[in-house]
């Protein structure tokens, strides 16, 4: 596969990424759908391994979610503003601390955000708890989950 095909391969699963913070974009999907893309080029063992395990785990990933309580978006008064700190924050621990970083990364998003917005320790903390308690698990394990399928694609990629 020549670079730009890579890079807009590697578009795609950024915005799947990206995705998984916006209610109603498959995020989860394009991650998938870039990485099928990408295996339907390479065709290579690693590539169909990849593609075979991140199958696998994106489908766990979706049938924990539907165990998972719903989404409550507005009633705890989570914001646009929020779930791009919160992805930040995620993206930014990820990188600092591959995998394990992106649960402080993601929490330090929302905090952050909310301690701006509110001005009171106690109040983002209290902010935190209720995000998590309503939308934040569901949201971190289908973040957590392409993360990992993204990080297994960079691999492969920079090892072939």
């Amino acid at each position: 596969m020549d670079l730009p095909q890579l890079y807009l391969v590697g578009l795609v699963l950024l915005l799947g990424v990206l995705g998984v913070l916006v209610p109603g974009v498959p995020g989860t999907w394009l991650v998938w759908a870039g990485l099928l893309w990408w295996s339907m080029h390479e065709r290579t063992s690693a590539a169909w391994a990849l593609l075979g395990a991140a199958t696998a785990l994106l489908l766990v990933v979706q049938v924990v979610k539907w165990q998972l309580p719903p989404r409550r978006l507005r009633g705890v008064g989570v914001t646009r503003r929020m779930a791009a700190y919160a992805g930040a924050g995620a993206l930014l621990g990820f990188v600092l601390m591959p995998v394990v970083g992106a649960v402080p990364g993601f929490l330090g998003g929302v905090y952050l955000c909310e301690r701006l917005r509110l001005g009171s320790d106690r109040e983002a903390r209290a902010s935190v708890r209720a995000v998590m308690r309503a939308v934040g698990t569901s949201v971190l394990v289908e973040l957590m989950a392409c993360l990992m399928v993204v990080a297994g694609w960079i691999g492969t990629v920079l090892a072939t």
